[in-house]
Parts: C-alpha cells; structure tokens; sequence
C-alpha cells in the first residue's frame, strides 16, 4: 500500500460521493481539445516525487443550482470546494486512457468569494507498480460557459509543498516480501501551510500554475497529448467512518478504549516515549484520519499490519499478541503545536493492526480523535446465502470482506502488498461481484483494462494497469474465459464483439507454439505460471518453458472451446468449427502422450515423471476425456495424496471440475482449507494455506460464487443469463437457501432435503426468465415468477 500522509483542515466524517453520469458530460469535451489547459508546477521535476497544492478564487454573484466540473491529474488529486473535500481520482487506467471525473460541486459553492482547490501529488521512481504516469500535471474543465471560470487555463496558483518525503521505502527488502505498493510518507507540520484549501487563505506567495498544453479528449487527435482523456467509468469510491475499537497494549503510558470512541481525547505527556497498539478486529482497508493538538516537535510513527509477527516471523493466531511485534507500512507525522490539527493519508491502508510509536518534547500531545474512513468500490451486497450449518455463515461473511478489500479503482490482488489487478485473479473476483451485486461495472473495466494491456505479440499483460511489463500466457487464456463468463452473464453484444479479435489473436499465438507432430503446446517464452504449489518452483508448469504441458495444453483446449461458443454466437460460423476442430486435435494428442492407463491419471509431460490435480482439472473442463471417464478420474485425484494438489486458488478450477463430472455434491466437504483459516483468527482469506504472505487475497473469497452456483446451483443456461440452470449440490447439507441479483430481478432458491434422495425446493424467477430444475438426473422446466418442486 502507498505510504503517503496529508494534513488538511476540513470536517470529519462520512463524504458522500455520487457516481457521475456520463449523460451530464458536455458532449463538445469528448471528441475535441478541451478550452481548458493541463497545469503543472513550474520549480518542479516534473517526473520525481512531489506534492502540490493548486488553488484559485473566483466570485459567483448567486449560489447555482449546478455546477458541473471535469477534473483529472497524474498521478493523483483529491479536490477540494471551500475547504470541503468533493472527490478524489483519477480511476486508474494508462495513458491512452486516462480517465477523468464529472463531478456537480454546486452544493459545495456560495454567493460571493470562492475557492476550488486540490492537492495533486507525483509518486516519480517510487510510485506504486500498478501507477502509469507521464508527468505531474492538474486539470479542471468546466462543463459550459459558466463553469469556464474555473478552468486550469489561467488563474491558478500552486504551491510545491516541500513538508513531505518518502519514507518506509526499505520495506520490501525488511519484510523479505514482494511489495510495490509505493512509499510512506513523512511530514513535517511545522512547514505544512496550514489552511491552504480554505476561501480565506492567502496564497499571495504561491507562483502562477505553469501551462503546459490543452488537453486531448480523442485517442490521436493532433499534436500533443499528455494523456488521453476519456470519462470514468465506475462510480466513485465509497468512504465511511470506521472506528477502532480496541487498544491491545500500551508501553510508556495507560490507555483506555475510551479515546477511540471519539468521546474523550488522549493526552501524552511531554518528554515521553510511548508505543499504543490498536485492533481495528478485522483487517480493512481505510484513510486513517486524526485529530491532534499541541505536541510541537514531537514524532508520530503509525504502522500498519495484517497481523503481528512472533520472533520466528511466523504469524500465528492472528487474534494473539503474546510475544508478537509490528512490521510493515508506516507514516510519519511530526506535529507544529498548533490546535485541532487534522489530517489524513492520501491513500488508503490496509491493515487490522495499527501501531502508533509517539515521541514528544517539551510540549505535551492531544490525540483528540484517530479513526479510519473505510474506502472501496461501492459494491452493493444483494446475495444472501442461508443453510442449516450456520458455520458456513462465517465463510460467506469472510469472504464477501475479503472480495470488497481486494476492489478498489481496479480489482486488486490483495490490497496491502501489492494492489495489482491480475487476469487469473480478476476473473474469480469478477464473478463473485457479478452473483453477489449484480453490478458488472468494475467487470466491464477489468476487461477493457486488459485488451488495453496487449504486447505486440498479441498476449496481454498478466496484470493492468501496471508500470512494469510482465506477461504470463496462461492470463492471456484466463481473460477469454473472462469475456466468456461476460457474455454468459449479461446480454451486451457490443461490448463482447469489439473483442473477437484480440480473443483470436491470443490464440493464434498459442497456435504458432504448437507442436504439430504430438499436437501439444511446444515450448513458449515468458513466465508459464499455473500454481503456487510447492512442486511448481516458482509457479512454472512442467513443460512450460521446453514444451509438451499437458496442464497449459488443456487450458488452451478449454480456452479454445469457449471462443467456438462466442464465435459462433456472433455469426462467425468458420472461425467457430476450425476451433472446435483444433481443440479436439489437441485434446486426441494430449490424451495419447499423457494418459497413464496403469495409474488411471493424467502426467503432466509426455514423460510421466510427475502427476498433478491440475492436469486431471483442466482434461476434465476442456472436455477432452470421454465423459465416462470423468468421475472416476475426479475422485481418483481427490484421494492420492502422491500428486501434485491445487492451493486455495486452482480449487476454483477443482470445484469446476467436479461439478462437470456429476460431483458437485463433494464441495461441501472440500471446504476445509477455508474452516482452517477461521481457525487461526484470519478475517478475511489468505493467499494460500499457511504460512502465507497475504492475509487478505480475493481468489480465495470463491465460496461466495460457489455457494451460489454450486450449492444453490445457479448458472446462466444461455448467453446473456436469458435462461438458468438450477443444478444443486448440497451435499450432507438438509436445508439452503440462496438468493442473487439477476438483470431482470432476483433469483431465489429454497431447498430442503427429503429422505436421503428427494429434494423439496421453492424457486421464484424474476421478469420473464425461465429455465430448468435438475435433480439426480432429472429435469423440471422453470417459468418465471414462484414455483415449489418436488423430487
């Protein structure tokens, strides 16, 4: 997570931020250079660290009704009307695609004297690997005439404020753990100018914004072009108050919960050392905002973890503390002595644990309040999900926290050491956005995010938006099966057809890798990642880099078979039956060289040195065994413990898989790796089984899918879900209930055990979808609206 601080003077508490509509956008700014101008900081690198303050007045001889404003900057800005925080961006994208934000601050705006105002600031070198940059820059349009006189063409002043510096850069290297999440930030409050977004701020000292060139609204227009501006298309963040509830331990000083609850303030003495460590209960990701007064000179280091760490740097029970320290991100605050001083981090933390290590001198410190303001993607939750193991609540509860921590601007692979949206990650995450909200938004960006991320070889990026070039070929295939789970999902023809190209080229390059003569993947160049398994070294498939991978070789024949779906959908009849036909070459191939008929298993090279669940999983989904042998394949894999197993992440493929073969009914019983980090205190999942580095990864929030499409057995039976499929597998559970978004409404499913093989269930369909109950092989036909069935 960055480490950055910001000290500001303005109210604290909830901010309401609305979405913006795209319908309030002045169409002239979309295709055309805007009137306005791009601004900088003319004493400043313009590709280094920084922090600025813009501001300018203005006079308004009525308060408007509205007042639309389109403000966008690199790296980042928060904005500021009359001391009020409005909103912060930009969304995250890259420079052909650079969003902006529309934004109506007419209610923050007065008769008379006014100040619009932001705070931007440039990460240069040390800047978090899912930020893209240019160079500093700041712009505000207004939307029509009226708003003009807020435009970054003239009037504006900036202020390099020099009271910050980056800190917690040695982190990475500390903690022996890959984090790019940027750098802390230390400030120092005596050079802070103190007021600066306020009306009444004298800025006479501030130079004259630098202009730098008009901005640029269409992708390759003209000359120029910092960034291509394009409008934001998910909603902004939420933010809420999020108070700590309890102090775990004090040195150097007695603390209460008192102080947190925002009642009654804490003060420490002068010439003391003091270290107070707080638990927020459950790891979360926030803008941590205090309060203080007094205290000049003095020292505030505050230090956030998921979890604490025994002398052998092992976590343990994340809810015990005995013989545990803190390590991890931090900030550093240096107070001037002034009265009330607020101030907030520019960018969130993540963290349950959160440390504060308080020097003072010769003046003593008032913490009047410290709280966090919870910030995410505003996801909704509309699913629930009911049985009669109320244990698997808890699952559900977790994981829904950990889906909403790893969903930001981007979906993130987990928010406190990287926040890097990753293809393989992004498609489970996206589908349980999509059964738990119905809301396809960040989805829909993901998927544009990535067709935007293609190399020249056609293969895109393995995480987007993103700094560094990395690019693992098994992604590229994961995106398809994304676009794929879209079109089954939502009936959005326009969207889904602008990628049919970018689906062929992916697979053209898998093609062109071909080993013609065996009819496997030949060997392929970058990093051919499958799992984090202990026998994976470095997550590499067997095969991979040299060649012959049954487990890659499967996954292009899945892959190759969800693309003749969608080709075929659109028309595109050829293209459809040549990949069919190519998939069934493969799989005829594949089957040939690793079927170990002794063993009754899949090897994972033509060599047959080593077996693995991932191959059986990816033979089972691309259809490339006979469907007779599925079962007795998917329950061999389930009970030798010689092969190489799936971590929490390829369970979703293993949970896929046993579904297809007749086995959906063992998922229940192969929720144990999630019941086992209940165990140990984690509130949200982790990234893998322990030990792990990630107390919070959204891969493993994959029961909050599966409870529903699996469980419940709710899946989309037609493209764009126009029919559904109710297949439960309930396993040894008697009584579940399910209920989840559907475009035309809500889908809920009652379901009670009768007698050891008879099924009681109450289904209702929302508008006009009908579709079809299966139950032990047989079928029942849904109409829309209620209906009890017996079986």
């Amino acid at each position: 997570m960055r480490k950055l601080l910001c000290i500001i003077i303005c109210v604290a508490g909830t901010i309401s931020l609305k979405a913006q509509d795209t319908k309030e956008i002045n169409p002239a700014l979309l295709h055309w250079y805007w009137p306005t101008a791009w601004i900088s900081c003319p004493d400043a690198l313009q590709r280094e660290y920084g922090v600025y303050h813009f501001r300018k007045t203005f006079k308004l001889g009525e308060k408007p009704d509205k007042f639309i404003v389109n403000v966008s900057a690199d790296n980042r800005y928060r904005l500021y009307v009359n001391g009020k925080a409005v909103c912060s961006g930009p969304a995250r994208g890259d420079i052909y695609n650079w969003y902006f934000e529309t934004v109506d601050i007419a209610q923050y705006l007065q008769k008379g004297n006014n100040c619009i105002a932001a705070t931007v600031w440039n990460m240069g070198t040390l800047a978090a690997v899912a930020q893209i940059s240019n160079q500093t820059a700041f712009v505000v349009q207004g939307n029509g005439e009226k708003e003009n006189v807020v435009n970054t063409k003239e009037g504006w002043n900036v202020l390099n404020d020099r009271s910050y510096k980056p800190c917690s850069t040695e982190n990475a290297e500390r903690l022996k753990e890959f984090m790019v999440v940027g750098p802390g930030d230390q400030i120092n409050g005596s050079t802070y100018p103190w007021g600066w977004e306020q009306t009444v701020y004298n800025d006479s000292a501030w130079k004259p914004a630098r202009i730098l060139e008009n901005p640029v609204a269409v992708a390759g227009y003209g000359q120029g072009g910092y960034h291509w501006l394009t409008p934001r298309n998910i909603p902004l963040m939420e933010e809420k108050m999020q108070r700590i509830p309890t102090v775990r331990r004090a040195a150097g000083i007695e603390v209460s919960n008192d102080f947190l609850s925002g009642k009654k303030q804490l003060q420490i003495p002068a010439n003391k050392t003091v270290s107070i460590l707080l638990d927020q209960s459950y790891n979360t990701v926030a803008y941590p905002e205090m309060i203080v007064s007094g205290g000049k000179g003095a020292k505030i280091k505050l230090t956030y973890a998921e979890a604490l760490f025994d002398k052998n740097h092992q976590k343990g029970n994340r809810n015990e503390i005995e013989g545990k320290k803190i390590e991890g991100n931090y900030d550093i605050f240096e107070p001037d002595g002034g009265e009330k001083r607020f101030f907030r981090t520019l960018w969130f933390k993540t963290y349950r644990y959160l440390q504060l290590d308080i020097v003072t001198k010769n003046q003593p410190l008032v913490i009047n309040d410290f709280y966090g303001m919870y910030t995410g993607y505003p996801f909704k939750e509309k699913a629930s999900f009911t049985s009669n193991d109320k244990s698997l609540q808890d699952i559900w509860n977790v994981g829904w926290r950990t889906a909403r921590l790893c969903a930001g601007e981007t979906y993130f692979d987990c928010p406190y050491y990287e926040q890097l949206q990753y293809v393989a990650d992004t498609r489970i995450q996206a589908l349980i956005s999509l059964y738990v909200t119905g809301d396809d938004r960040l989805m829909r960006k993901a998927i544009l995010n990535f067709a935007n991320s293609r190399v020249p070889e056609g293969l895109t990026m393995s995480r987007y938006p993103t700094n560094r070039l990395q690019v693992i070929p098994p992604f590229s295939l994961f995106w398809i099966s994304m676009v794929h789970d879209y079109w089954m999902n939502r009936k959005d023809d326009r969207f889904v057809s602008q990628y049919l190209f970018n689906i062929s080229e992916i697979l053209k390059w898998f093609e062109d890798r071909t080993d013609k003569e065996k009819m496997m993947l030949g060997p392929q160049n970058w990093w051919c990642f499958v799992d984090w398994s202990k026998e994976y070294k470095g997550g590499y498939a067997d095969g991979g880099l040299d060649g012959n991978s049954s487990v890659l070789t499967y996954q292009y024949i899945y892959t190759l078979r969800q693309a003749a779906e969608i080709f075929k959908y659109f028309g595109k009849e050829a293209e459809a039956g040549y990949y069919k036909t190519l998939a069934e070459q493969l799989g005829a191939g594949t089957n040939k060289l690793c079927y170990d008929k002794s063993k009754g298993l899949i090897a994972n090279t033509p060599e047959k040195k080593r077996y693995s669940q991932h191959a059986a999983i990816m033979a089972v989904l691309s259809e490339s065994i006979p469907k007779a042998e599925e079962k007795p394949l998917m329950q061999k894999i389930l009970g030798d413990t010689s092969l190489i197993k799936a971590t929490i992440y390829y369970r979703f493929y293993l949970i896929k898989a046993l579904k297809k073969a007749g086995l959906g009914d063992l998922y229940y019983s192969q929720l144990q790796p999630w019941r086992d980090m209940l165990k140990v205190g984690l509130t949200t999942f982790a990234e893998r089984e322990e030990p792990t580095r990630s107390d919070c990864h959204a891969w493993s929030a994959s029961p909050n899918y599966d409870f529903l499409a699996t469980i419940c057995g709710i899946m989309p039976a037609k493209p764009g879900f126009s029919s559904v499929r109710i297949e439960p597998a309930i396993g040894e559970l008697q009584q579940v209930k399910g209920i989840m978004p559907h475009p035309e409404g809500e889908i809920s499913v009652s379901l009670q055990r009768k007698g050891s093989d008879g099924i009681i269930a109450d289904i209702s369909l929302p508008g006009n979808l009908t579709g079809v109950f299966v139950w032990k092989g047989k079928e029942v036909n849904l109409k829309s609206g209620s209906q009890k069935i017996e079986l």
